[in-house]
């Protein structure tokens, strides 16, 4: 989302003779870590791609806690809307039988929210650190120049359908208060992949490729052996 604070294909300068803190201990560092994997690698595709999967494989811990917290958000929607309709015509009760809802189930509604808020300064780091890097913005990756968008549009695509994907593997499209989100947010993320360099572009299907696939090992994996469990018990 962050990528589109700036809709254009200007260049992000990274000032290294006096850089600030963000730039010295954020920024710089995974620009340099970029450029590692590429001669390690030989291609800034495929250095994007590990650099991608070390910054996810960071903020797993992050991503567990708010899977967790929206996995039971949405078990509690059927008693949230009972609730609701219940007391409708009375907010002050309405809000203490949700609160009395959230504290016997041990949730913090909030919770899902900060890992997000801290993720936030690492992904927009790495969305600096491609945009700084002058040497990505002139390097190829198959038929793409990194520092220009996609002429054939394959990699808008393929960010669009994978944000589609990335809302179906996650539940988010069973929330009802997400759902809407299910096809606003590829439209956007196609528009913005249009414009961007293709650099940020892979950078997105790739995340959200790792994002899947996470989800598909871990909490999928969790919810079958939950089914498996309370049919042992039936």
């Amino acid at each position: 989302m962050l990528t589109g604070c700036t809709p254009n294909q200007q260049q992000y300068k990274i000032d290294r003779e006096n850089p600030s803190l963000w730039q010295k201990f954020l920024v710089i560092p995974m620009s340099e870590l970029l450029d590692w994997f590429k001669v390690l690698l030989g291609n800034y595709g495929w250095s994007i791609l590990v650099v991608t999967f070390l910054v996810r494989l960071i903020v797993f811990p992050l991503t567990w806690k708010q899977q967790q917290s929206s996995k039971a958000m949405q078990e509690l929607q059927p008693h949230i809307v009972k609730i609701r309709e219940k007391y409708k015509n009375n907010q002050q009760k309405l809000q203490e039988e949700t609160m009395k809802l959230f504290q016997k189930h041990n949730i913090n509604p909030m919770a899902g929210c900060f890992p997000m808020l801290i993720q936030i300064p690492i992904l927009f780091a790495f969305y600096q650190a491609i945009m700084g890097n002058e040497h990505i913005f002139t390097s190829d990756f198959l038929y793409l120049e990194l520092g220009r968008p996609d002429p054939y549009y394959i990699l808008p695509l393929l960010a669009a359908f994978t944000t589609y994907l990335q809302f179906i593997a996650t539940g988010a499209a069973d929330n009802p208060q997400t759902k809407v989100m299910l096809w606003i947010m590829p439209i956007m993320i196609f528009l913005l992949a249009y414009q961007f360099p293709s650099a940020l572009s892979l950078y997105w299907v790739y995340g959200n490729i790792f994002t899947i696939i996470q989800y598909l090992i871990f909490f999928n994996k969790k919810k079958v052996k939950g089914n498996v469990s309370e049919g042992t018990a039936r």
